[in-house]
């Protein structure tokens, strides 16, 4: 099949087992070494990612940023990596999904370490950005291995499962501020968070040793170089495709955009308006991180049962509600400590159906480039969402700006998500 029609030869698998760890079970070896690096991968990306946020307000403080400039450091590594996953998902259509994955954890990791030894903001900016190019061809070429390695009966819960990855990273990211910061002075514990930042290369190791290429996506690449029809850049906006690629686009904006608008700021809001210290303010984060774990196990479990629309319908109309309460309430410091497990839940939880649903939506020719470019396009417009925050808290609240722009991302999610076709159980094929 030359085009890329997705509603050409749709397959349904029966979902039989809709219990959570059913699709471990039945996994070869193959498929579980594939299933472990990614989730790894997935892991160490959210850890590299969620470093700065915890170390924002120390940068603000050592170089005298103001707020929207910090924030605007956090938009530059998101806008890079919208731009590095389209063409990481590109790449991994031309040379392999596992090679492209290899080459761009390296690159992640070894500008990490640069971010590291920076001497002035502007520096710090710049080695962020390149990151960012790394950190999104990782997500894309990582999703897509999973998605197409995966029989189509197990393939949410699996890819969600590998999602809850981030919410382990986050929570060493957490773990390893607690610590250097304990024994070191700040000054010179936000560099060590960025040399543990470059952890994730030690994982390329085992993936070049156990990771196989999906046998689809090879026989696609085969065929495609037997008849000279290799997918173009551009292909994914040419008719009958360019409605799900715009849909789909927008929904990754509203989801991400909610997400980081949440996460990246609330670290210093509970230093900052709630008055907690670094270390005080680990248990809060705590809390808001095993919510997000648990959210993420709970939302790979619904995309099988449910179907991925109705989860991120769900999830989009919670993650509103308890944004407001956890923002816009004179609540207790004891009740928001408790109130960090829905937020993280519902904050998290949905993006445990975003790597299938982009995955079953494009043809194998075109499944990187499209899943890399709508994953990443929201990333790059959610990435305004952390400037635009911050430069909001100049004139009101940082409660009331994060409030104000997570909801705002969180209605566009789900009017996107409404308009999209429900894709669980769909089978693929090597077009």
């Amino acid at each position: 099949m030359t085009t890329a029609d997705p509603l050409q030869r749709i397959e349904r698998a029966e979902i039989e087992d809709t219990s959570l760890l059913a699709f471990y079970r039945d996994m070869n070896v193959a498929e579980r070494r594939t299933f472990w690096a990614c989730a790894a991968g997935w892991a160490l990306d959210g850890m590299d990612f969620m470093i700065y946020p915890l170390v924002i307000g120390t940068i603000i403080a050592l170089w005298k940023v103001d707020a929207g400039s910090a924030g605007l450091a956090g938009t530059v590594t998101l806008l890079a990596s919208a731009i590095g996953g389209w063409l990481g998902g590109y790449l991994s259509d031309h040379i392999g999904r596992v090679r492209t994955l290899q080459i761009t954890i390296i690159w992640f990791s070894v500008f990490s370490l640069v971010c590291a030894v920076v001497q002035n903001f502007e520096q710090l900016l710049i080695a962020r950005a390149v990151l960012g190019l790394g950190f999104g061809g990782e997500w894309a070429a990582g999703a897509v291995v999973m998605g197409e390695a995966i029989r189509p009966q197990y393939r949410g819960r699996a890819v969600g499962s590998v999602q809850s990855g981030w919410a382990v990273g986050w929570g060493l990211a957490v773990l390893s501020q607690a610590i250097l910061f304990s024994l070191m002075p700040a000054e010179t514990a936000w560099r060590w968070m960025f040399v543990i930042g470059a952890l994730p290369a030690l994982l390329v190791f085992y993936i070049r040793r156990s990771v196989t290429e999906p046998e689809i996506a090879a026989e696609a690449r085969a065929r495609h170089a037997e008849t000279g029809s290799h997918p173009k850049l551009w292909e994914i906006f040419t008719f009958p495709i360019a409605k799900t690629t715009v849909l789909a686009s927008l929904m990754a904006t509203g989801c991400q955009g909610g997400y980081y608008a949440v996460t990246f700021w609330v670290p210093q809001f509970l230093t900052k308006e709630r008055h907690l210290s670094i270390v005080g303010s680990t248990g809060y984060l705590s809390t808001l991180i095993i919510g997000s774990f648990i959210g993420y196990l709970t939302g790979a479990w619904l995309a099988d049962r449910i179907g991925r629309r109705n989860l991120f319908l769900t999830f989009s109309i919670g993650a509103i509600a308890v944004v407001l309460l956890y923002t816009q309430l004179p609540l207790t410091n004891e009740i928001l400590w408790v109130l960090g497990f829905p937020l993280g839940f519902f904050a998290s939880g949905y993006f445990s159906g975003v790597g299938a649903f982009l995955t079953e939506l494009y043809p194998t020719r075109l499944r990187g480039s499209g899943q890399g470019f709508c994953y990443n396009f929201g990333r790059g417009i959610g990435a305004l969402f952390p400037f635009l925050v911050g430069a909001l808290s100049a004139s009101t609240s940082l409660a009331n700006a994060i409030a104000i722009f997570a909801v705002v991302a969180y209605a566009l999610f789900f009017i996107a998500a409404f308009a999209l076709p429900e894709t669980r159980g769909r089978v693929l094929h090597a077009d």
